[in-house]
């Protein structure tokens, strides 16, 4: 590109992102961390040929239309883009691309972390030794439920998905998932494949959340899903939090139908709804899936190579609208 262009990173970028950001284009950074509400972001993007924004910087329709003439592009720094208007930023000319591929393998860590934190009824036992409350062993203190030889659950297998099912084989488990369509028998490696959701609850010892955040994905595990997963089943989520109806799910694990729950995400995060902290069977972590160096990097590097793809006039590779 002869003219470095103007480009807008709307929150505070890890160094090497930064770094080479600015060997390419001319940098508007964010240093303070604020988070730009709609005027704010419209009003810095002045001038500025395109974006780098996160998962809090909302573009709606109206913020969308307000952007000045000059940003062609907006690069979602993550792998989710709901907090984009994809109709609007279409019907306005808009470039939106996602960055999926380097939070696979770290979000599916955080899944399996999960897994074995609400299996085992790890925040449990970390509080009782932290409080001193650890008086001794015996034959069934602190029982949990092993991994080994349980059914796991996916819904969307994806990359996410997939990788979790990888890992989850190491452990032992049976892999079941729904997905909207098959995916091919070396990606499935010998998973089965359920047509429905509900074909799927039925065969989900342990249910992992991984699909996208849609209008026909909101509050998807609902009380008649819940009812519908055996007996004391266990929930991951790793996907948003609105893909869980709260309410029914905080219902399910004071009841005990079901057994315990891990969750990376919440809806209205950073806000916590406050029937999940006192329960002892939820394993909580605070939206870390992407959390590791190579993760946040890549996650980075990979918006950038969309935005260096589109001013070279080439298709970015992760254009989702």
């Amino acid at each position: 590109m002869p003219d470095n262009k103007t480009l807008l990173i709307t929150r505070k970028m890890p160094r090497a992102v930064n770094e080479r950001a600015s060997q390419t284009y001319d940098v508007r950074g964010n240093e303070a961390d604020t988070l730009y509400d709609s005027a704010s972001l419209v009003k810095r993007s002045d001038g500025a040929d395109g974006l780098l924004i996160c998962q809090n910087n909302l573009l709606d329709a109206a913020t969308i239309n307000a952007l000045p003439e000059s940003v062609k592009i907006a690069a979602c720094y993550t792998a989710g883009y709901e907090h984009v208007d994809v109709a609007a930023a279409a019907a306005r000319g808009l470039i939106v691309t996602n960055s999926p591929d380097a939070v696979t393998i770290p979000t599916a860590e955080i899944a399996l972390l999960l897994m074995l934190g609400a299996a085992r009824r790890g925040a449990e036992a970390d509080r009782m030794v932290r409080e001193g409350r650890w008086s001794g062993w015996h034959t069934e203190f602190m029982i949990g439920a092993g991994l080994d030889g349980r059914r796991l659950g996916i819904i969307g297998m994806g990359r996410i998905g997939q990788a979790i099912a990888t890992r989850a084989r190491a452990f032992g488990m049976e892999i079941h998932y729904h997905n909207r369509s098959q995916v091919s028998p070396a990606d499935e490696a010998g998973a089965t494949w359920h047509k429905t959701a509900e074909g799927l609850l039925a065969n989900a010892d342990i249910l992992s959340l991984n699909c996208p955040l849609t209008d026909e994905t909101r509050n998807f595990l609902d009380a008649q899903r819940i009812a519908l997963l055996p007996e004391g089943a266990i929930v991951i989520n790793t996907s948003r939090g609105d893909v869980i109806d709260d309410d029914a799910l905080i219902s399910a694990l004071k009841s005990g139908r079901i057994s315990a729950a891990g969750l990376d995400v919440f809806r209205g995060e950073p806000a916590l709804n406050p029937g999940y902290a006192g329960l002892p069977n939820t394993f909580l972590t605070p939206h870390i899936g992407s959390s590791t160096r190579e993760g946040r990097n890549g996650m980075g590097y990979q918006a950038l190579d969309n935005l260096d793809a589109y001013f070279a006039g080439r298709p970015p590779p992760n254009r989702v609208a």
